[in-house]
């Protein structure tokens, strides 16, 4: 089944207290495309400038991703550069040159707004409304989002929330949204605005899944050395949707949203141990199935998955 994804494309430059890289490929649509192409077709839509590198198109069409939508303009592919603190979880923006993403204003082809499987990733909420009024039938439809978007485009973003199926946000980003210092509540709030499932992304600490009648709790797949984490939830994204498009749901069940929290794990554990695309570039799928056949191994993975019948 088809995804689609609309979000950034990006030139990131990263520093981490042990090395350094510049100008290397990066973007929420970027990461979520390529761990949700190890399960499906995918869809992307976004802008570049006249400076993206062909070596990065190159990968797109060797991962299989379907890049008609890809818009390359005049003018400049957006970066952004970023420094990680000693604690890795810690960091911080230095710039941010939006360059042709400033006027991008997508028009979907017959093709893509055909897609079962849309993922909004983390753009200005507008433009986020703007394709989902392009949309014709979706059978399913996530949304990501960040901390600017909940603080100056509040209004907006509310109105895409209530059109989605599962919002995703971390911890702080919910509680920001919901005016509640507690996750729980916080949670409880954003489901009333119509959404199936809120899903809370807790970086080393794992994801929470709240439903309107229960919640779960799944830890982080233990990385030995993790390299950097840009981009870790948006291939969580992608690996969480890219398996719900596989079994190609007809209605929501808990268990197969379950199973799409374990897989979305993995590929963001993946992605953590290599800066840019690098460690997803060449993914293969023995590799993704060797490290789930781990993970529900521990304890607590285990409990949960056999509960709803996950393996």
């Amino acid at each position: 089944m088809s995804i689609l994804v609309v979000g950034s494309v990006a030139l990131d430059s990263v520093k981490t207290p042990l090395e350094e890289t510049k100008n290397v490929l990066g973007g929420s649509a970027s990461y979520f495309a390529c761990a949700a192409s190890s399960f499906g077709e995918v869809r992307l839509v976004a802008a570049v400038g006249e400076d993206f590198p062909q070596q990065y198109m190159d990968l797109f069409n060797e991962k299989g991703i379907d890049i008609t939508g890809l818009q390359i303009e005049d003018g400049k592919t957006f970066r952004w550069s970023g420094v990680y603190k000693e604690d890795i979880n810690q960091r911080e923006t230095l710039s941010v040159d939006l360059g042709v993403l400033e006027n991008f204003c997508p028009e979907l082809t017959d093709k893509h707004k055909k897609s079962e499987y849309v993922f909004l990733a983390n753009i200005d909420p507008e433009l986020q409304l703007y394709v989902l009024n392009q949309i014709e039938n979706p059978k399913l439809v996530v949304c990501d989002t960040m901390d600017i978007w909940i603080e100056n485009k509040k209004s907006k973003l509310l109105e895409v929330f209530k059109r989605a199926d599962i919002v995703m946000l971390n911890d702080s980003e919910a509680m920001q949204l919901a005016g509640e210092p507690d996750i729980t509540k916080a949670a409880d709030e954003i489901l009333k605005l119509g959404v199936k499932y809120v899903v809370i992304k807790k970086g080393e600490y794992g994801v929470m899944l709240f439903t309107g009648y229960s919640r779960f709790s799944l830890p982080a797949y233990p990385v030995k050395n993790v390299i950097d984490p840009t981009g870790a939830g948006d291939s969580f994204g992608g690996g969480f949707l890219g398996c719900i498009s596989k079994i190609d749901i007809e209605n929501f069940r808990d268990n197969i949203i379950l199973r799409a929290l374990v897989y979305g794990t993995i590929m963001a554990s993946f992605t953590v141990e290599d800066f840019s695309l690098n460690r997803l570039a060449n993914l293969s799928e023995y590799e993704i199935k060797k490290r789930i056949k781990e993970f529900i191994k521990i304890p607590d993975v285990r409990k949960l998955t056999q509960s709803f019948s996950y393996v």
